[in-house]
């Protein structure tokens, strides 16, 4: 991204660990608007928004399973709040299944917040905050909380046979848990971490595989499912095309 365009990125107070991955902004300082690609990188998001041509809105995003064609409209800003798996139960309460590959508006004024919110970065960090530790539950499923800990902290590396034995889960139990919550199997889930962590590999100009792929075409299969395109061409990415909301480099 460059200087016509502003992210920044903040990590959560470590009481939201279990359930939100950071709060960032994404803002279009320009008269004009650019299409992108966005990348899945395996998180929730729910976005508060508003451009030139948008009235302020606020969307919550469910899980990508493929590039995305959008674009990043003139005199935009967007503040995110993304969200890790974990917290379709116990803070947004509720399945996203049917949000897969998709989006839907909330009300305007969701969790008490408005237009004026975007304003201050960090007052709004400070809210979201605050709303957010009012919903944390009293206590959590010990044996979810593990698996996603495995999950994140292994890049999606770990097989479905070696999570299941480390959280003593079935493999058909938590396959089910994962298509009637995200829409999506664990299996096709962990791939989608991989590909997240091998993005910035891609961006250095490493194009074999670094994480647990088979091989070569493997890690070039993965890739195009999940980018549309070749590593390669990946690497390349003219006019900052691609974009994963996760990878971009804070200014």
């Amino acid at each position: 991204m460059d200087k016509e365009f502003e992210y920044k990125f903040i990590k959560p107070h470590k009481s939201l660990d279990d359930f939100v991955e950071s709060f960032w902004l994404l803002k279009n300082h320009t008269d004009n608007s650019k299409d992108i690609v966005i990348l899945p990188d395996g998180r929730i998001d729910l976005f508060f928004s508003q451009s030139a041509t948008e009235p302020f809105h606020i969307t919550l995003s469910g899980l990508e399973t493929r590039p995305d064609q959008a674009t990043l409209a003139a005199k935009s800003v967007m503040f995110v709040i993304s969200f890790k798996l974990l917290a379709t139960e116990y803070i947004i309460q509720g399945t996203i299944s049917d949000l897969l590959d998709n989006a839907n508006y909330l009300p305007s004024d969701f969790w008490g917040f408005s237009a004026d919110d975007l304003k201050d970065f960090d007052l709004f960090c400070q809210k979201a905050t605050q709303k957010i530790q009012s919903l944390l539950p009293k206590e959590t499923d010990n044996r979810k909380q593990k698996l996603f800990d495995l999950i994140y902290s292994s890049n999606g590396e770990m097989t479905v046979k070696e999570l299941s034995e480390n959280v003593f889960w079935s493999s058909r139990q938590i396959n089910r848990y994962f298509n009637q919550r995200f829409g999506i199997s664990l299996k096709a889930y962990c791939s989608i971490l991989r590909f997240r962590a091998s993005f910035g590999h891609i961006k250095a100009g490493k194009l074999s595989p670094q994480q647990s792929f088979a091989d070569q075409s493997h890690f070039i299969k993965e890739v195009r499912k999940l980018s549309g395109v070749s590593p390669k061409e990946l690497k390349r990415n003219q006019n900052d095309r691609f974009i994963q909301f996760s990878t971009l480099p804070s200014k």
